[in-house]
């Protein structure tokens, strides 16, 4: 089992905490941890984008003029697609780009994500994940010493409510339950700061 460092917000070491090694000590699989990421991104996209094809594109549906002997190019409607103002050929319309990934593999993605930070030194485990009162400052200082400006991940529990209410107004802070957990937000972290006590939890979620 991986060791390594237990820590208070000040980041000084009070004592060490094993992971699991099977979230915690994966190899690293780029390539399916992409898999996931691609994924994930594409389930988010909204899909609302929208053009007019050449039936619904306004314009009389009358023949411009007749077929032969005018020296022009044939022509059967002012809403040809070759024409200015005609309808589209192969826009897009509103779709779903979702899909999914078998849950093996998605949870496999983000184990080797949680121990590629584990490896880089980017992943911390604090023995007393809470503040004085939950306001952004506080948070903010307690956090600068894990990386000021950084990206953080922050997992807490539910009941560490002045956590994510002090987490609020910091555009580099997310907070996340170790249910809410998934790739993408772990890997576009910088730092993934985990409460203690929601380690038997990630476990169990994610084992």
């Amino acid at each position: 089992m991986p060791t390594i460092d237990l820590v208070d917000l000040q980041k000084k070491k009070v004592g060490t905490v094993e992971l699991s090694a099977q979230v915690f000590g994966c190899e690293p699989r780029a390539a399916l941890v992409h898999e996931a990421v691609v994924m994930q991104r594409a389930c988010e996209r909204r899909g609302t984008a929208s053009t007019l094809r050449r039936g619904e594109v306004s314009g009389s549906g009358k023949k411009p003029w007749k077929q032969k002997h005018t020296g022009r190019a044939r022509a059967g409607s002012l809403r040809s697609p070759v024409w200015r103002h005609g309808g589209s050929v192969f826009g897009p319309k509103p779709r779903s780009y979702a899909y999914s990934m078998p849950k093996k593999k998605y949870r496999a993605a983000l184990q080797s994500a949680l121990s590629a930070k584990v490896a880089g030194g980017n992943l911390f485990v604090v023995a007393n994940l809470s503040l004085e009162q939950p306001k952004t400052k506080f948070l903010a200082q307690a956090l600068s010493g894990f990386g000021g400006g950084a990206e953080v991940l922050l997992i807490a529990g539910k009941s560490q409510s002045g956590i994510m209410q002090a987490a609020g107004n910091l555009v580099s802070v997310k907070v996340l339950g170790a249910d809410q957990l998934n790739v993408y937000d772990v890997v576009r972290a910088q730092v993934v700061v985990v409460s203690e006590h929601e380690l038997a939890a990630i476990n169990e979620v994610w084992s």
